[in-house]
Order: C-alpha cells, then sequence, then structure tokens
C-alpha cells in the first residue's frame, strides 16, 4: 500500500476540519484518498485526472463497494484535489494533451445538497469528450449561479443515491426524544422508537439523516423479515418507529410502501393458568409481590398500571380501583377485588411508615406524573401522591440533587414471578402479565359478555379482546333455538 507524506496527511487532515467534516468520517476520507493514490501508482493514473475518477470507480464496483461507500469515495477524492489545487500543484492541460482534469474551481466550502441529482448530465455522456474544466467555469460565471451540479467531468458516480456512511445521528436522537414527549407518548414508546431508530442507523451505516429515503426503509424492513426473522408484530413496530422518524423529525414524506417482505403474523392465543394454579402460585409469593399478583389477576390490570397506583386511586367506600395513564393514555375503573382489602389496608400502613422515615431524612417527595409537581409545590410528600408499591430505595436526581422514591422496579416482579413458578412446577410459560390474560379468560367463563371485559382490560378495540374466545371451551347448543323459545 503507498504511503502517503505525512506533510499531504496533515494539509488533508486540516482541510477535512475546515469543511466540517465529522471527526469519525475522516478516518474513512483518509483511507479512500490512500487506497486511490495507491490505484493511481499502481496503474500509472495521474491523480488528477478525469480518466482516473472511472477507472477508480469501476474498480470499486468490480469489489462490489456500496454505493455509498462510492459516494464516500468521491467526495474524500475531491477534498485531495482541491487541496492539490490550493497549493498550485494542478494545472489544467488542454485536450489534445490528455484528457480533462477535474474542475477545481468549486470553491472548498460548498457541500453536496440533495438537489443535486446527477454528476454527469444527459448532454456530457461518459461515453463522450466533454468540454474542459475551464469552460464549464467560464460559463458557469457568465449566469452567475451555483452550477448544476459540482461535477468532475465524465464522472461516473451518481447522486441519486445515498450519501456518505458514517455520519453523526446525536441530533435525530434528541429530537426524537423531544417528539415523542411533545406529544406524551410513555416511556416505553420512547424506547422502542429509539431501539428501532438505532437498529436502521446501525442497516444504514449511519447514512446521513437527510439522505435517508423510502429505499432504505424498504430495505430494512425486508432485512428483518428475510434475514432476522422477526415477528409480525416486531416488523410492524420497526414500521411505526420509522414513520415517526420520517414524518416527525426528519420531516420527510413517508410515501406507501410497496414491494416489502412482511413477516408473516400468527394468530398468538396467551397462556392462561387455572384457578388452581393461581392460588398456587400465590402461595409461593411474599408481600409486596403477592399482592401485586393479587390485582393483577383480581383487576386485569397491566404489570405497569399496577406498580404506578397512588393511594389516592384507591376507593374503599365504592369498591373502585382508578386506573390513570394507561396505555394511550386512557382512565379506566375497575372493582376493587374485596378479598385484598385486608392485605391493602396493611400495605397503606407500610407506606405511611416509610414516608414517615422519608421525611425526616430529607426526602423530597415521591416522582409526579407531567407537570403536577410544579402545579402543586407540596404534592410530592403528600401521602395521596405516595406510590402503593414504593421502590425499596431512593434515587438522587442528578439535576437537583434530590431524592426521590419511584414505584417498585417491574424486574422485582417478573424475577419473583418467574421463580415461583419454576418452585410449583407449573407447566406453562407463565409471566405477570398471564395474570391479565387469566382474568380475562375466567371472566368470559363465567357467562361475562366480551364487551364487558373489553372495558374492564381498556381494550380500544373489542377484536382485541376477541382473542380470549380461544382461551375458554366452547358450551354452545347442538341444536339451534329461537329466542322466543327460551
Amino acid at each position: 500500500m503507498l504511503t502517503i507524506p505525512f506533510k499531504t496527511v496533515k494539509s488533508y487532515q486540516s482541510l477535512l476540519v475546515q469543511r466540517s467534516i465529522p471527526a469519525p468520517d475522516r478516518a474513512h476520507y483518509q483511507k479512500w484518498l490512500r487506497y486511490y493514490l495507491d490505484f493511481c501508482h499502481r496503474y500509472r493514473f495521474e491523480a488528477t485526472d478525469k480518466d482516473s475518477f472511472s477507472a477508480f470507480h469501476q474498480k470499486l464496483v468490480e469489489k462490489e463497494q456500496l454505493e455509498s461507500q462510492r459516494r464516500q469515495a468521491h467526495d474524500a477524492i475531491q477534498v485531495y484535489c482541491r487541496m492539490m489545487a490550493n497549493e498550485a500543484k494542478v494545472s489544467v492541460i488542454s485536450e489534445s494533451e490528455r484528457p480533462t482534469p477535474v474542475d477545481l474551481s468549486v470553491d472548498a466550502s460548498e457541500q453536496w445538497r440533495p438537489e443535486h441529482r446527477q454528476f454527469v448530465s444527459a448532454e456530457d455522456p461518459v461515453d463522450a469528450p466533454s468540454q474542459t474544466v475551464v469552460e464549464k467555469t467560464a460559463a458557469h460565471s457568465a449566469v452567475k449561479g451555483p452550477p448544476a451540479s459540482h461535477s468532475i467531468p465524465n464522472m461516473a458516480f451518481s447522486l441519486d443515491v445515498e450519501k456518505n456512511t458514517g455520519q453523526s445521528w446525536v441530533w435525530v436522537y434528541d429530537a426524537l426524544k423531544s417528539a415523542i414527549q411533545v406529544r406524551h407518548y410513555s416511556p416505553k414508546t420512547l424506547e422502542a422508537y429509539r431501539g428501532w431508530t438505532r437498529k436502521f442507523q446501525a442497516f444504514t451505516k449511519s447514512k446521513q439523516p437527510q439522505r435517508l429515503c423510502m429505499e432504505d426503509v424498504k430495505g430494512f424492513l425486508s432485512y428483518l423479515a428475510v434475514d432476522k426473522k422477526v415477528a409480525g408484530s416486531s416488523q410492524n413496530q420497526a414500521f411505526n418507529a420509522l414513520l415517526f422518524l420520517f414524518k416527525h423529525v426528519l420531516e420527510k414524506d413517508f410515501e406507501q410502501i410497496e414491494g416489502v417482505v412482511r413477516a408473516k403474523r400468527k394468530k398468538y392465543i396467551p397462556v392462561v393458568l387455572s384457578r388452581e394454579e393461581i392460588d398456587l402460585l400465590f402461595d409461593h409469593l411474599d408481600d409486596p409481590i403477592n399482592l401485586v399478583a393479587s390485582l393483577l389477576y383480581g383487576c386485569g390490570l397491566r404489570l405497569f398500571e399496577c406498580l404506578k397506583l397512588r393511594v389516592q386511586d384507591l376507593n374503599f367506600d365504592t369498591g373502585v380501583v382508578t386506573v390513570h395513564d394507561s396505555k394511550g393514555k386512557k382512565d379506566r375503573s375497575v372493582p376493587l377485588p374485596e378479598a385484598v382489602v385486608p392485605q391493602l389496608r396493611k400495605q397503606l400502613v407500610a407506606v405511611s411508615d416509610l414516608r414517615k422515615q422519608d421525611l425526616e431524612s430529607g426526602y423530597a417527595g415521591c416522582f409526579l406524573p407531567d407537570s403536577v409537581g410544579n402545579k402543586y409545590k407540596n404534592a410530592a410528600g403528600e401521602f395521596a401522591w405516595q406510590y402503593l408499591f414504593p421502590a425499596r430505595t431512593l434515587r438522587l436526581i442528578e439535576r437537583t440533587q434530590e431524592y426521590r422514591r419511584d414505584h417498585l422496579h417491574e424486574t422485582h416482579v417478573q424475577r419473583a414471578i418467574k421463580q415461583a413458578v419454576r418452585d410449583t412446577g407449573i407447566p406453562k410459560r407463565a409471566t405477570p402479565h398471564t395474570l391479565r390474560h387469566s382474568f380475562a379468560s375466567h371472566l368470559l367463563t363465567a357467562n361475562y359478555d366480551i364487551r364487558t371485559i373489553q372495558q374492564l382490560l381498556g381494550h380500544s378495540d373489542v377484536r382485541t379482546t376477541m382473542i380470549y374466545t380461544h382461551t375458554v371451551k366452547s358450551t354452545t347448543l347442538k341444536e339451534a333455538k329461537s329466542p322466543l323459545d327460551f
């Protein structure tokens, strides 16, 4: 491999810095320059001739380099040629002596723009001699406007493909977080969308975000289905994440996608425990996990809905539990099981005692939803706002240097139930969410109508609730009868 002189490397790196090339890309630029100069040295090409660029491009095609890599190589070489021009080491020679040299008249500070779609115009085909750079520069100066393309004559690269790889996506993640928070989406949604954005970034090799297109989306979704063999629901979640990314972060039109390989979505029948298995499971759980599991099954709550319950959400007089800000930012009420009332009262005493200890140690209060803390300054320390299942330790807020108490972490419940399933020998893949499935299935077995179960579960669409019809035994009569005969 040809070694580039240190002086040239230093000047080249300085020019990359002046052109605001991101630090991670500079190493790639230098790599492509070294490959190009070694190619010219090996095949006796002049580094600033247009034929050298065409031959090097053809070599990259033979090596099956991606078009994004070929684009990055072109940009790296053009920076080098401009550097040589600035140092007065390149001169324009007439066409009778050698091929037209590269266009060095473009100011080094100019950047590529998406509207510059083609290096070679239709009037200047690759296989035909083109006018000299001096002539093109003079013509451009006469119209006093930006050139139709910052081109190297007869260059075979195309700008209708993605730009350089290795670009910084920091601003994308910052904008994604802001866009989700301003719409009051849940932290889980942010976590999921950020995860898919990170995978999309890796798939496109950190392509410049402004140059992302629908072809990248199609390739990524097909890659998930064919290579990664993800479930249909996972591919749909990835689609929604990219839709949000394009629409609200990149502010680009998200066109209808056709010809994408879609992961086959199978009908999933939830795992349901019998009442005997549930009682056995409860016997192997300690407080407060036992009470959490009882509410999951007794009220049909999601795990996060249960852990985020506060003292004020319990109404013993009416026998109702109010669920705030559940999935989709919806509220609902569910019946309070009478069987767990003694445990709940005992839990409230434990929460009250813990609150008193925290206040004596300089406790700043619990975490509050959205802007409640700004509106009610003392709400964080009030008993009514305390979590029903508080975390085991306080958490330090770096920004304010305050200690606050969050709710019990979901992993404590998940691990405890998983261990209890092992200890009891229940031959089912049960999780905390299995208790919610069991709640719906047992109500359906008790002849509750599907609409009532839908409201108790908080489903937006009754079709989601209909899945539980597959978890119970059919009890229909063989002979159809008229309602008049009932």
